[in-house]
């Protein structure tokens, strides 16, 4: 089962910009992200059958080491394609946690195409990084906690991907009536999600030039557009130099460390995508698996 994770506070950030925040530390998550909580909630759904037979899944490494948790915790067997750039902590990881990899080069190869050969040859079930019912419900699982531990926030800001967590996060939102505006962010290099957002239809961004490997997902999919287009009031965008300041800042004023993809939500109120205003802002901090070699390296 998901760790009910922590919420922390910060005076001096409040005072950075302007308003009172609540941080969802999913970077304390079991396999380091809040994948892990749609990951289990997927598997735990499984018929018998499809459980013996095993399943595949496909991500730069967070879905990866959530999905090989998973499967250890409930006895399937996990494949997972992922890119030959996925950050090696992530790799490692995912192999530590009995998980079989299988590396494909994303500038030459399409990772789903992978993952239905293996599942066509060895009869396994495809098991998506966000665009599935039972994954986008059991991300959702982190704003409902966080509704819980922080009553009467007026906006939640939620990294941006393939949209499982937001979409997730929207739904929580509606369920609780409770007012919040749930607002989605993702790097301006990785926009896709913000431009189908404002046009109405999928647009895809392929292998996007930015530090938030976690987020450098080509579009939105067929489930989670719909709910995102529907129930999110806002996406906004933010640039490198923001991220990279975001990280600088939780390690420095709250001692956490929080990969680029999950430092979005707070480089979105530095960079003034977002305003504070004074109001209670909820942030999800959605991961904290970054390569030691690579966080040093960003001057973070």
């Amino acid at each position: 089962m998901a760790h009910r994770t922590p919420v922390l506070r910060s005076r001096l950030l409040d005072e950075e910009v302007g308003a009172r925040l609540y941080f969802k530390c999913e970077n304390f998550q079991r396999a380091g992200a809040f994948k892990f909580r749609g990951a289990y909630n997927a598997l735990s759904s499984l018929t018998a059958g499809e459980r013996a037979n095993g399943v595949v899944g496909f991500s730069s490494g967070n879905h990866a080491q959530a999905l090989a948790l998973a499967g250890r915790i409930l006895e399937i067997p996990v494949a997972m394609v992922m890119p030959t750039d996925a950050p090696l902590p992530k790799r490692e990881a995912t192999r530590a946690y009995g998980a079989e990899i299988v590396l494909y080069d994303r500038e030459a190869e399409d990772r789903e195409e992978i993952a239905d050969r293996l599942r066509s040859e060895r009869d396994l079930t495809i098991v998506p990084p966000y665009d599935h019912p039972d994954i986008i419900a059991g991300q959702g699982t982190a704003a409902l906690e966080l509704f819980d531990q922080a009553p009467g926030l007026d906006s939640l800001l939620v990294p941006c991907g393939g949209g499982g967590l937001l979409a997730g996060s929207a739904l929580a939102a509606e369920a609780r009536g409770s007012g919040c505006r749930v607002v989605g962010v993702e790097p301006e290099t990785a926009d896709d999600a913000t431009r189908s957002f404002r046009s109405g239809r999928i647009v895809r961004v392929e292998n996007p030039p930015t530090i938030a490997d976690g987020l450098r997902t080509p579009s939105l999919g067929r489930y989670t557009f719909p709910v995102i287009r529907e129930r999110v009031a806002e996406m906004v965008t933010v640039p490198e130099e923001a991220i990279v300041q975001a990280m600088r800042l939780l390690l420095t004023r709250m001692k956490i460390v929080v990969e680029p993809s999950g430092a979005v939500p707070l480089a979105a109120l530095i960079s003034g995508a977002v305003r504070g205003d004074g109001r209670r802002i909820g942030l999800i901090l959605s991961g904290g698996n970054v390569d030691p070699a690579r966080f040093a390296g960003s001057n973070a």
